[in-house]
């Protein structure tokens, strides 16, 4: 091949690059870190059609197919992208994105093989990469891979929504389940599920699946508008079995977009085939949606995946840090599943730091070590620890009701956590011993001391003791 150097993912070096094999594998771990960073879906969506250019001094220049692209990289990943290309190769100071037809678009990983001259008559030495022989492919993101019902993690929040997923999986279009409506916070599930129907569903090889963001339906729709093939686009899509599209939300204000999938799903659902939508909120509160989208989004199955709980939590990282073969004591788990509570990604995010730096130091992970790595995480915020705070947390630790900690009861499943209670409320706020005493059922400032001692001597002759009275202390400093 002339003048060019064949890399990752179908991505070449121009043409009239210089051979380079130090930029190109910088370019190779470039594209490993932002994979890592921003997950497969969002770099398949927008960063792996980047073409990595010439380097002319301390300018690099990538390439883009499309204005569009380059204006969203540009407003999205710049600065970042400078940042790591700083990083694994100093010369590197600034990056030009440009744009240049016939760059490569959700190319495969494994058939990476170049068009011939012909296929390009501006520039014959240029290479670009072989069209995908499946259309639909072309059209949508890859599924992952790691997103299959056997790694989804069923507890209560999303047991409905599972169960759901589910059933389309295993019977598409049945009666009352299309569409199917994902609905939830970020980070609960709502990708992880619809990637585990579309994977479940391609198993039996006579099912067309294509799934793609509402960013990238609306980029796709663009692009279709400026290059006068709205008519093959639409074709496209229409002719999926199963259509799904991830953060419905992105449409609004968006009139024309919203308009084409308006027509898009009324084609699908007229002709018996599956749609699978998620958002963020429900079709009825989703305002900003034409009013007979969100009618039709609310005629099949609605299901919301509630906010995480504490259980569900630990159930996740238990069967994360057990695929992973690494040992993480519960401690660290029960400390990550209090710290980290509205986002499941970022907390199997933090768990993967954590077990990445137990493997590259090559020391056990401990609550020390999870407070050192992701301090920028978890980083203490600037607030006043009340001692209602305390005694809540405290009950819910050890099972028993927040009234019990200015009860009477003075049974030692009652009595120990109360103490307990009183050491942290002296070791943490700035109150009084007798102020203290009044907000655990106006008990005497002898009576806390006498509990801060106590508490004191215990941790001292019983380790395990000690770790659930410094984990609570840390939880609640954060």
């Amino acid at each position: 091949m002339k003048g060019g150097i064949m890399v990752e993912n179908a991505q070449y070096l121009d043409a009239n690059a210089s051979f380079d094999h130090a930029l190109e594998a910088a370019w190779l771990k470039v594209r490993d870190r932002l994979k890592s960073e921003v997950g497969e879906v969002e770099y398949g969506t927008w960063l792996r059609q980047i073409v990595l250019g010439p380097l002319e001094e301390d300018e690099l220049t990538l390439f883009l197919p499309t204005r569009f692209l380059r204006d969203w990289v540009r407003s999205q990943y710049e600065e970042r992208l400078k940042s790591l290309w700083r990083t694994e190769y100093p010369k590197v100071q600034h990056i030009e994105l440009l744009v240049r037809r016939g760059t490569a678009e959700n190319t495969s990983d494994t058939q990476q093989q170049p068009l011939s001259a012909e296929s390009d008559s501006s520039t014959t030495d240029t290479p670009v990469v072989e069209a995908q022989t499946e259309v639909r492919s072309d059209l949508a993101v890859p599924l992952d891979p790691r997103f299959t019902f056997d790694s989804f993690v069923v507890g209560k929040p999303n047991e409905f929504a599972y169960a759901c997923a589910r059933r389309v999986a295993e019977k598409p279009s049945s009666p009352g389940f299309n569409p199917l409506f994902l609905y939830g916070g970020v980070g609960l599930g709502k990708t992880h599920l619809m990637h585990a129907i579309g994977s479940e569903l391609t198993k039996t090889g006579n099912v067309s699946v294509a799934y793609m963001s509402a960013e990238k339906f609306m980029y796709r729709f663009i692009a279709a508008i400026r290059s006068q093939s709205t008519m093959e686009f639409k074709e496209q899509l229409r002719s999926v079995d199963v259509l799904m599209i991830d953060d419905l939300q992105f449409l609004i204000g968006k009139d024309n977009t919203q308009e084409e999938f308006f027509h898009t799903f009324n084609a699908l659902v007229d002709a018996g085939r599956q749609i699978i939508v998620s958002a963020d909120k429900s079709p009825s509160d989703l305002s900003g949606l034409e009013d007979r989208l969100r009618t039709r989004l609310g005629c099949g199955m609605v299901a919301d995946i509630h906010a995480t709980t504490f259980e569900l939590r630990i159930s996740i990282l238990e069967a994360k840090a057990k695929a992973s073969g690494t040992t993480v004591p519960a401690k660290v788990l029960e400390y990550l599943a209090h710290k980290i509570t509205t986002n499941v990604r970022e907390l199997e995010g933090a768990l993967n730091r954590l077990i990445a730096h137990a493997d590259l130091v090559g020391r056990p992970v401990t609550l020390d070590t999870t407070q050192d790595v992701l301090k920028d995480m978890l980083k203490a915020h600037d607030r006043r620890v009340t001692i209602e705070e305390i005694q809540r947390k405290v009950a819910e630790h050890w099972n028993i009701r927040l009234t019990d900690m200015s009860s009477a009861r003075r049974a030692r499943a009652v009595a120990r956590p109360r103490q307990v209670a009183m050491f942290l409320a002296k070791q943490l706020t700035s109150r009084s011993l007798p102020e203290i005493g009044r907000k655990f059922g106006n008990r005497d400032h002898t009576t806390v001391m006498h509990a801060v001692n106590r508490v004191a001597e215990l941790m001292e002759q019983d380790p395990s003791f000690a770790e659930d009275v410094e984990l609570l202390r840390r939880m609640l400093e954060g």
